[in-house]
Parts: C-alpha cells; structure tokens; sequence
C-alpha cells in the first residue's frame, strides 16, 4: 500500500512539473517571430496558413482582433514593424499557440501553429478563421 502511495504522488509531481514548463517555459521571439515563404492558404497538422487580399491596412485591422482576444498577447512585433506575433493560451492547461501575421503589400499572411503535441485538433485553424471573419465583417 505503502509503494501504491509513492507511486501515485510521484505520478502526481511529473503531472504537475510537465503542466508547470508548459505553462511557464519561455518563448523566444527569434523563434517565434517568423514566418515560411508561402503564396498561398496551406493546412497542416499543428497548423494553418492563410494569406487574405486585406489591401494595406490589413494588418492594423487583425492586430486590434487578435490582441482583444481572450486568452492572447503580443509576443513581439507590431503593426507598425509589418509582423507580429501572439500567444494564445488553452484555457484550461494553458498550452500555448503561436499566430504571426505579416503584411505583405495588399496580403496579409496568418501562419498559426502549435508549440506543443502533434495535433492542435483543429484549433489554430478555428481560431484564424473567425478572426479574419471577423476582419471581412469590419471591413471598409
């Protein structure tokens, strides 16, 4: 009975000390801060690609979605640098994802993923799509 204990509160610990570097492991904005060289909409496992014609200000226009969002701030960058990139975090575990946004002449280029796992179950997807419905619905 004794070992069964031990084994469960040792159990316990790797949990926490697992869900602990999750929640406060460090993000680099060299890292983070970055995009692939895509021209168009891409779909992968952990992730999404868009690129959306949003004219020049589409940038501003996502920046005030995206850092309104629950659960997301700003990583690095800003409107005024042409890219930013947000963390937005589960809410129960507080896993993070990564969205960077660049603008790109009249494109604005979204590049979301998962730092964590293999499989976001479609999250960083869902979440890009609202917000740049978003976007369509404030439009000029």
């Amino acid at each position: 009975m004794k070992r069964l204990m031990l084994l469960v509160w040792l159990a316990l610990a790797a949990v926490v000390a697992v869900l602990g570097f999750i929640r406060l492991a460090p993000s680099d904005p060299l890292d983070w801060n970055t995009q692939p060289e895509l021209s168009e909409d891409k779909e992968f496992q952990g992730g999404v690609f868009r690129v959306v014609r949003t004219g020049p200000g589409g940038l501003e226009r996502f920046h005030q979605i995206a850092s309104s969002a629950p659960r997301t701030s700003v990583l690095a960058g800003g409107p005024q640098d042409g890219m930013v990139t947000y963390i937005t975090r589960t809410q129960v575990l507080g896993f993070p994802d990564y969205t960077t946004a660049a603008q790109d002449g009249d494109l604005l280029k979204v590049y979301a993923r998962l730092r964590f796992g293999r499989s976001d179950l479609g999250a960083n997807r869902e979440r890009i799509n609202r917000w740049l419905a978003e976007m369509e619905w404030d439009a000029p």
